[in-house]
């Protein structure tokens, strides 16, 4: 009898902890009633939302991805930076733009985290589970680790992953004079030369690590991005350039200095890092992630690229 009320008691635990609830407000001002430990989460988005849940330890049931169709499918720069993808894992694509409602729903989710930039209806969404939608309009990219880990119950696994950048940016500082170092963040693509503040794992490591920066670029408002007109391109100009080739999308370096060559034609001479050897293209999939491993391995790079050699600095 005693074994019988035991497992019992045990059994109706067990189905209390797996009905508890909480309650949240999301990005939009919505109040949200979330399970305390999700377990069939969707992610409306793969880069800002799938990379980072993955680094945390969780493994979304469904994700949203590149590609058409199921086959084409994959989860943008996930391969490279946590080794996992569609054709590895038990995570299910359930579209790209918008994500299908119809196959979200059959995977019986209990949580969906999703994106305003993401057009699938969210009112529909809603209807079958608890929809937190995150607007990054109004938030800091990489608050998004704290939100996962809140919303999961996963602050030890963020706690080792900013450990590890730590040490990372410490090296850095310990070894590179940062705040007498510009270093540029320009690119150029379609006949434009733009720039972001900042600008992905680059942007937020040269920021933490204290590293000199344009006037220009300082003048961007904080998450956003501009347009300049060719004439400017000298005063991004610096110590080092930083800039990207999109390889998932068969950019190559190369392209990248054709990209540059359309918007002002003999670029590199006008650029005291380019005429040095300073200007380094880097793969974007890695260089702009919102991923904790992304950021360890750009601020390795960069530690190695800008401590690791002699340099000519820009006159001042």
């Amino acid at each position: 009898m005693r074994l019988i009320t035991l497992f019992c008691a045990m059994l109706f635990a067990t189905t209390a902890t797996a009905e508890d609830t909480r309650t949240v407000t999301d990005d939009t001002g919505v109040e949200i009633t979330i399970p305390v430990n999700p377990q069939r989460i969707i992610s409306g988005h793969d880069l800002p939302i799938t990379i980072p849940m993955i680094e945390l330890g969780i493994f979304p049931i469904g994700s949203h991805g590149r590609g058409e169709t199921v086959d084409e499918a994959f989860i943008r720069g996930s391969a490279s930076l946590t080794g996992v993808d569609f054709d590895n894992s038990d995570i299910s694509w359930v579209g790209n733009r918008p994500i299908d409602v119809e196959l979200i729903a059959a995977l019986d989710p209990d949580l969906i985290i999703t994106t305003t930039w993401q057009p699938a209806d969210v009112d529909q969404l809603r209807q079958i589970a608890p929809t937190f939608v995150v607007d990054f309009a109004t938030r800091d990219e990489w608050s998004i680790y704290d939100l996962l880990a809140d919303l999961t119950g996963q602050a030890g696994e963020l706690d080792l992953l900013k450990r590890r950048y730590e040490v990372q940016l410490e090296a850095i500082k310990n070894e590179i004079d940062t705040a007498n170092i510009t270093v540029s963040t320009i690119h150029a693509y379609d006949g434009q030369l733009f720039a972001y503040n900042p600008y992905g794992t680059i942007g937020k490591v040269l920021v933490d690590a204290g590293f000199d920066r344009p006037d220009l670029i300082e003048r961007i408002g904080l998450n956003e991005s501009e347009e300049f007109t060719a004439e400017l391109l000298p005063e991004f100009d610096g110590d080092f350039i930083i800039t990207t080739h999109r390889s998932s999308g068969g950019d190559t370096p190369d392209a990248v200095r054709g990209y540059f060559e359309a918007v002002v034609p003999g670029y590199c001479d006008l650029l005291h890092a380019c005429r040095e050897g300073q200007m380094y293209i880097l793969s974007r999939a890695e260089a702009a992630a919102t991923s904790y491993n992304a950021l360890i391995q750009t601020a390795y790079t960069l530690r190695s690229i800008i401590g690791g050699s002699d340099f000519t600095p820009l006159a001042r």
